[in-house]
């Protein structure tokens, strides 16, 4: 199966806006996860249902909300041009900012999971001996959380990119900017002729998302069986 430039820049789009969209979101995913695993405090409820609801809101809706809040008009969108004159809209990163806030909430929750797996024991344990909460993080619950911390990476880049609806409201379909996978099949079906193509991509984009499960599959097996010999 060859593919043509435009369709290979496709692929590479959709990989480099799944790459930045992790960057940015795993270390927002173990921040956020760690709190709601181990803090408790007033508004845990709210935090918890605001981080998780880009998975019941269309993913329209959160590009729109997006688009009014880093768009060029927009509050953080405006002070970002004016300040630094740095643009998300229409651009590789705010198709990534897209990606990724839809991705975050499984990451979360992944996250989550695998830190409320790990005895807690183990952390009062390290305390008793005088480890400060940074320590007790990098040395004990880090660890015993990173194959589920993996998993959700994993996870999150299947996610970031086969992202659609968020991705094409807040950065558009710019072939060789924000024209990932999802929107190339897209434009390929509203060509006449285009299905070839559209099935080419297809298949593409279901390989890597099989691989990406089958994968976070793996490290979610290997994170239960590590905390359990933990």
């Amino acid at each position: 199966m060859t593919l043509s430039d435009p369709e290979w820049l496709a692929v590479l789009t959709s990989l480099s806006v799944a790459a930045r969209a992790l960057l940015f979101t795993l270390p927002v995913a173990i921040a956020l996860g760690w709190i709601l695993a181990r803090k408790k405090f007033l508004g845990r409820s709210l935090l918890d249902a605001l981080v998780h609801s880009p998975l019941v809101l269309p993913p329209v809706v959160v590009g729109y909300v997006l688009l009014l809040i880093f768009g060029v008009q927009g509050p953080v969108g405006r002070w970002l041009d004016t300040t630094f004159d740095v643009r998300l809209v229409f651009t590789t990163n705010g198709a990534a900012l897209a990606a990724g806030i839809v991705a975050l909430p499984i990451m979360i929750r992944t996250i989550r999971l695998s830190l409320e797996a790990i005895d807690p024991r183990l952390e009062l344990a390290a305390r008793c001996l005088g480890a400060s909460a940074i320590d007790r993080f990098f040395s004990i619950t880090l660890p015993l959380a990173l194959p589920g911390i993996s998993a959700a990476a994993v996870l999150g880049f299947a996610i970031c990119l086969g992202e659609f609806g968020a991705v094409i409201t807040f950065a558009a379909n710019v072939p060789g900017e924000t024209q990932t996978l999802a929107l190339a099949i897209y434009g390929a079906l509203q060509t006449p002729g285009g299905e070839m193509i559209a099935m080419k991509l297809a298949l593409i984009s279901m390989t890597i998302a099989l691989f990406a499960l089958l994968a976070a599959e793996w490290l979610g097996r290997r994170s239960r069986r590590w905390t359990r010999r933990s």
